[in-house]
């Protein structure tokens, strides 16, 4: 099951956590998450699944920053989340979608008892200029069935900002 718009609101401070918030992006069943103004992208090809792959960091201007197709950029959304006793879900805007921008390639699946700050793995099929604040994204949440084991620790648990793949550490184990 997937809860409501106003059930998420209903929530806010005890099941979910949104930071910050506005109701203006409320939806019917999900909730509209902003581009913050950071943005990061990989600066050594081939990318190694092995290694911590370097990455320099770029600053969306009030202008906004053109994003170029064949590129993966990772941002990161303005709003921190936090989800308990409920798996949180990331999916674009279908009117970012119908301009040809993907924000996440696999990862729209969280965990429940996830805690930080949404790193997005945006790319397009095409020139497309994006800007900071603009609502590029949108969480909902689905009820668990079952015994439930947050996620407590990880690699991209409680993280401060945009975070590069840390497949790397599987290997080290």
């Amino acid at each position: 099951m997937i809860l409501s718009g106003p059930e998420i609101q209903k929530r806010l401070g005890t099941d979910i956590v949104i930071e910050p918030f506005d109701a203006k992006y409320v939806n019917p069943n999900s909730y509209n998450l902003r581009l913050d103004k950071s943005l990061k992208v990989y600066t050594e090809m081939p990318l190694d699944m092995k290694k911590d792959n370097p990455a320099r960091d770029l600053t969306i201007p009030p202008e906004g920053i053109v994003l170029e197709p064949g590129k993966l950029y990772l941002g990161r959304t303005l709003e921190y989340t936090e989800t308990r006793n409920l798996v949180p879900m990331l999916e674009g805007r279908s009117s970012v979608g119908r301009l040809g921008l993907f924000v996440h390639v696999t990862a729209g699946f969280g965990d429940v008892g996830f805690k930080g700050f949404w790193t997005l793995e945006m790319h397009c099929i095409h020139p497309i200029r994006v800007y900071a604040d603009v609502p590029i994204c949108q969480i909902f949440y689905h009820s668990v069935e079952g015994e439930i084991r947050e996620y407590s620790k990880g690699k991209y648990q409680a993280n401060a900002g945009i975070q590069t793949s840390r497949m790397w550490m599987d290997f080290t184990k």
